[in-house]
């Protein structure tokens, strides 16, 4: 250290050091010195960091222009399938075939076609999935047929019976699905009423084919409570079948057909509902007779009493001639 001579305070002067400036510090400097220690420290963290303040603007960004970049999208793919129509291959013609439940309008709405619609831009796959989708359709096909013709085949289910529910009369699949609102056109299919009638509907009709002299007349089947059936025949005649052993009250059912015409005679109602017990309910005909004949057995005469000791003139004759 060096020693400071009294020449060296010859000049000096008393200061108050709480005046004396601050010097700044140089700030960029010490900013590049601490982000070195981050970056050695921390530099996968900071990477990263990075990387998802980038993906995080870019997801922002996108989604303020989306009806920008959806209108510029649109545009251009109108753009394009308009160029290939007047290139020549916009759909000019379509050809339907197999549908007979199933409107033409309803098909060509599945197709989802649209003024300018090309072959080349044309989405078979997805109008084949829409036509599907169709109740009355089992199976289809779509084809392009360049430049501008289109070919769909449809395979529509079969109906097998009438289901009607409220105001409403529907054609049902095997499965008890409806297939479409029935049009009068099906009127030789069995016809089922009521709530769950379409489910159980098939079961019953291929019970009931085994009995054609319980069908001949038959004009509805009837679902109750989604428990049981009421046989509906066009006379008026309601037949209430059990819940269950239906079976043995068709086979007790038909055998009174064939032995006494039950089905014909003028009865309202046969109720079957208790096993091993028929009831019947009487129509007006049949009530009227009963008390007719009830009232003749009553003012009937009774007839004489017949004395065993009594003999006729011939007898008595015979007895006195000689012998």
């Amino acid at each position: 250290m060096q020693q400071v001579g009294a020449k060296g305070f010859a000049n000096a002067q008393l200061v108050d050091p709480r005046q004396l400036p601050i010097p700044l510090s140089d700030l960029s400097r010490r900013a590049r010195i601490n982000f070195g220690h981050a970056w050695v420290l921390h530099r996968k963290i900071i990477v990263r960091a990075v990387a998802a303040g980038v993906v995080l603007f870019g997801v922002v960004g996108a989604y303020e222009a989306r009806e920008a970049i959806t209108a510029g999208a649109i545009a251009v793919s109108n753009m394009a399938q308009g160029e290939f129509a007047r290139a020549g291959f916009g759909i000019a013609k379509i050809n339907i075939t197999g549908q007979v439940l199933t409107s033409e309008a309803t098909i060509l709405k599945a197709l989802a076609l649209e003024a300018g619609t090309s072959t080349l831009n044309f989405d078979a796959d997805a109008a084949l999935e829409r036509i599907e989708l169709i109740p009355s359709i089992k199976s289809a096909t779509v084809r392009k047929i360049y430049p501008g013709e289109l070919v769909v085949s449809v395979e529509e289910k079969v109906p097998m019976a009438r289901w009607r529910i409220g105001d409403a009369t529907y054609l049902v699949d095997e499965n008890g699905g409806p297939v479409a609102r029935d049009d009068g056109s099906f009127r030789e299919l069995p016809l089922v009423v009521g709530e769950g009638a379409a489910d159980d509907a098939m079961i019953m009709i291929r019970t009931l084919d085994r009995y054609p002299a319980l069908t001949a007349d038959l004009a509805a089947l009837s679902r109750i409570g989604d428990r049981r059936w009421d046989l509906i025949f066009y006379s008026g005649l309601r037949v209430q079948l059990p819940e269950s052993g239906v079976a043995q009250a068709l086979n007790q059912l038909d055998m009174y057909q064939a032995t006494g015409q039950l089905l014909d005679r003028d009865v309202n109602v046969i109720d079957m509902r208790v096993p091993g017990m028929v009831s019947l309910k009487l129509g007006d005909l049949a009530n009227r007779a009963i008390a007719d004949a009830a009232k003749a057995a009553k003012t009937k005469k009774p007839a004489a009493p017949v004395d065993a000791d009594y003999e006729t003139p011939a007898e008595r004759a015979a007895e006195a001639k000689p012998q």
